[in-house]
């Protein structure tokens, strides 16, 4: 029995099998999401659950070496949230971000209708 937070079985295997370099992606509602990555989806309504929701329990429980944001969402409230759990971002286009998603281990959807509300979240090491 592992002691987490996180009660998704599903989520919290595919965190489990996460190593150095892997990323795991943040995604609004909206985000087209290809083949490839393990999808968790935790879009119940629109808002629910939040970018802000996930990324809190994910700050928590992941070694975060660094993160990515869309250049469209600098300075806006996804930034913001970001930088309020630590995590200083980088930026990329919205396409940059989009064409990386097939190489992510992990695409977890929210309800987030915010836009560009997706961020790319680095795995680093405990060590």
């Amino acid at each position: 029995m592992l002691k987490s937070e996180i009660l998704n079985a599903p989520l919290l295997g595919a965190l489990a099998k996460c190593g150095h370099t892997d990323t795991v992606v943040i995604a609004d509602c909206g985000l087209p999401i290809p083949e490839g990555p393990v999808v968790i989806d935790l879009a119940l309504t629109p808002g629910l659950l939040s970018f802000e929701q996930v990324l809190q329990v994910l700050s928590r429980n992941m070694v975060i070496e660094q993160s990515t944001l869309a250049a469209e969402a600098e300075g806006g409230v996804v930034q913001e949230l970001c930088v309020s759990r630590g995590l200083e971002p980088g930026f990329i286009s919205h396409e940059e971000l989009k064409a990386a998603l097939p190489q992510a281990k992990i695409v977890v959807r929210t309800g987030e209708a915010t836009p560009y509300a997706n961020v790319i979240l680095h795995c680093g090491v405990a060590f």
